[in-house]
């Protein structure tokens, strides 16, 4: 097989990926609202869009922070799922990852669900592969990038205070 040559660097905005969908009674419980495993799925599935766009490679997810979800999605409701790469290692990347519902009708929308997430990239024969360098041209990008780490750092430090 021939193998992929690595990009020494990206952006955050190289990474930035928006997914969305009408919530439909398949995705939802027995109170008209968004199943929390359809919640987690799409949530993956948009963070391992987001990292393989950044890495040009397959990515495989490594971990998922505790998720916090911050109020339902209703049955019609418009699910919008958004990631983005704001902090890489050697092999792994760090993904934000949100979910919000949308009612268009009432020009609304909310957050509903947030998390971290990891993954690691891997070469053509599926061993994990360096990832480029983590770029933020932008004050926008420098911004996304310094309110994921610092919110990252304060959910770990107060999930540490419980234990």
């Amino acid at each position: 097989m021939e193998q992929q040559t690595a990009v020494e660097t990206a952006t955050l905005a190289d990474s930035y990926t928006e997914m969305s969908e009408i919530l439909m009674p398949d995705d939802t419980n027995n109170l008209g609202r968004a199943l929390g495993g359809s919640v987690l799925h799409w949530m993956d599935i948009c963070g391992a869009i987001a990292t393989r766009r950044f890495s040009r490679r397959q990515v495989v997810t490594a971990s998922m922070d505790h998720v916090d979800f911050l109020g339902p999605i209703d049955l019609g409701e418009i699910a919008v799922t958004e990631a983005y790469v704001f902090d890489t290692g050697e092999t792994s990347m760090d993904a934000k990852v949100d979910v919000y519902a949308e009612r268009p009708t009432d020009d609304e929308r909310r957050e509903t669900a947030t998390s971290f997430f990891t993954f690691v990239a891997l070469d053509d024969d599926e061993n994990s592969a360096r990832v480029p360098e983590l770029e933020c041209p932008t004050d926008e990008q420098k911004r996304k990038r310094r309110v994921a780490l610092e919110e990252r750092s304060r959910r770990r430090a107060e999930f540490a205070e419980k234990e």
